[in-house]
């Protein structure tokens, strides 16, 4: 049984002759009635679902969307993880603001970008490129009228996997943004942090934080994908007056940043207490996660919640935006919410 499934899925991207057609659109086809993704010269679209050209044109779209929304933020990023680290001295938001400008000046507040930019383009390209690739891996395994009747957790599934491997693009740059960001007088830039910590503390300082940066970013990851999907049905089910297929590209955006944005205050809160640890971890040399939160306490944890409810809301509701809109721009099929399947429809009427 396995066999087959892992072969079909993985047939773009392994063995399938130049020249061939993708089978996943059939499939998908299959899988959820009404969604049509026929060949790109019938619709107008640039490439079949679930080939391999689409794969990359999701990547990316992760690295566009990750890339230059963490970036954006990179100052109200570096006060929530100085506001975790020594709340004794950033006692608030604005007040972080406040002294980071008076310690160090406007450019002090853009510390650490260039890992942020570096660390989530990668991210972002193994986040999106591998859900969009996984969803359609576990929905064949699930077969048509489950795919439908479990589909959220098909969502869950597909994007915790995917940011496992993520968040192995990610350590490296994760580490040496924090560290330039909280450990005063350590590094300005890339280029001065990265041979610094090799020397320091070798390999293990760029990967060990990876186990908390997987407690913290793949929950976050399961609920911005989950939680997203699940808003966008609803809006165009409860909110939207017509269906999605009549909204123009611009509706369908606005739709996109709503359901991003209620995504991301979910994401925020479900994520928080790892990424405290993630920035105490980084921090300092030495230091182990069960030190750590022994340090920190339950409400430590919980401290520069609001400024990160307000980033990370933000960062989701701007990464669904950019990632919807290069769809749009690059002719991407682009499939609508789901819709129970005929023979579904059949049994539940019997």
């Amino acid at each position: 049984m396995w066999p087959p499934l892992f072969q079909t899925a993985a047939c773009d991207f392994l063995d399938k002759p130049k020249g061939q057609k993708s089978e996943l659109p059939q499939i998908y086809n299959q899988l959820v009635p009404g969604r049509a993704m026929l060949a790109a010269a019938a619709e107008g679209d640039s490439c079949e679902f679930g080939s391999s050209k689409y794969i990359g044109l999701c990547c990316l779209g992760g690295v566009l969307s990750c890339g230059l929304t963490h970036t954006l933020v990179v100052p109200l990023d570096l006060v929530k993880c100085r506001l975790q680290v020594n709340p004794a001295k950033y006692k608030n938001l604005f007040n972080g603001f406040k002294v980071t400008i008076a310690d160090e000046g406007s450019r002090g507040l853009a510390k650490g970008w260039a890992p942020t930019f570096f660390g989530y383009s990668a991210q972002g390209c193994f986040k999106f490129g591998l859900y969009e690739y996984f969803k359609i891996v576990y929905q064949g395994m699930l077969g048509e009228e489950n795919a439908y009747l479990y589909r959220t957790w098909l969502y869950l599934g597909a994007s915790a996997s995917a940011e496992f491997f993520a968040d192995i693009a990610l350590s490296p740059m994760e580490a040496i943004k924090v560290k330039i960001q909280t450990t005063p007088g350590f590094a300005n830039t890339l280029r001065e942090a990265a041979p610094k910590m090799m020397q320091e503390e070798g390999v293990s300082a760029f990967f060990k934080s990876l186990v908390p940066l997987w407690l913290r970013q793949i929950p976050y990851t399961m609920m911005k994908f989950a939680c997203f999907e699940k808003c966008v049905e609803l809006l165009y089910k409860h909110v939207v007056p017509k269906p999605r297929a009549e909204c123009t590209k611009q509706e369908q955006l606005v739709v996109t940043f709503a359901a991003g944005y209620i995504a991301g205050v979910f994401c925020a809160i479900v994520s928080h207490p790892a990424d405290s640890v993630v920035s105490k971890l980084n921090q300092a040399k030495g230091t182990s996660i069960g030190g750590v939160l022994k340090e920190l306490g339950f409400m430590g944890m919980w401290k520069g919640l609001g400024p990160r409810i307000i980033m990370i809301g933000t960062l989701t509701a701007l990464q669904w935006f950019i990632y919807d809109s290069v769809k749009v721009a690059l002719r991407m099929p682009r499939p609508p919410p789901p819709e129970m399947p005929e023979s579904l429809k059949k049994k539940l009427q019997q």
